[in-house]
């Protein structure tokens, strides 16, 4: 295993948060993606975060927060939705390789939020999987209609709030971690056009200055 200081939540905030502005501004650093990392991690693995984000192909955690290898435990699915597989897969994070930050991240034009809206609004439903996807999506679309949001973007933060709310009503190991301090859950809404990651909700932490819109 690697040997590296685990940071507190805040700092693991600002770590993330500052990769991301290097990335925004075309200035990235690309920390620990050489050979000698390589060999530093094969060991074992000593992540700052768990990233738990939507699988579109256009939100590549490790390059849009200008991280490298070993640095984020990523989980991704359609929407961000979650299954048990989700939730262990993150307490995986939290409890046994000791992430101090979990960050629920979604993205404007998300693919699985515009499907459930259509849903919602046509009352169709689609093929195989695809439908379990929107119905777990589904509540946080009408959460949003039901606060009389019409925007994208309210959408999108709405899905995000009710991601971060689930996964501490779901888990006990998380949110016991969160009351312990020792860990945090934020969720963050990036842009596609000009790749900010924006604070929508953090639970167990003090916000950085560097985070507030």
């Amino acid at each position: 295993m690697t040997t590296a200081k685990t940071p507190t939540p805040r700092a693991a905030l600002e770590m993330l948060l500052s990769g991301n502005q290097r990335f925004v501004t075309g200035s990235p650093e690309h920390p620990n993606q050489d050979a000698t990392r390589r060999t530093e991690v094969a060991p074992g693995q000593n992540p700052f975060a768990v990233l738990f984000g939507c699988s579109d192909s256009r939100l590549a955690a490790e390059i849009i927060f200008d991280r490298g290898l070993g640095d984020l435990f990523v989980v991704r699915t359609a929407g961000h939705v979650m299954g048990a597989e989700v939730l262990g897969s993150i307490e995986y994070g939290v409890s046994v390789l000791g992430c101090p930050l979990v960050v629920v991240l979604g993205h404007d034009a998300c693919g699985a939020v515009a499907a459930a809206r259509s849903a919602v609004q046509s009352g169709t439903t689609a093929a195989g999987y695809v439908q379990d996807v929107i119905e777990r999506v589904t509540p946080s679309v009408l959460a949003s209609q039901a606060a009389g949001h019409t925007e994208d973007e309210e959408f999108i933060a709405e899905h995000i709030r009710h991601s971060v709310s689930l996964l501490l009503d779901r888990s006990r190991v998380l949110s016991d971690a969160v009351e312990a301090g020792t860990t945090a859950v934020v969720g963050l809404s990036y842009r596609l056009v000009d790749g900010t990651a924006r604070l929508v909700i953090a639970r167990g932490v003090e916000v950085p200055e560097s985070a507030r819109s």
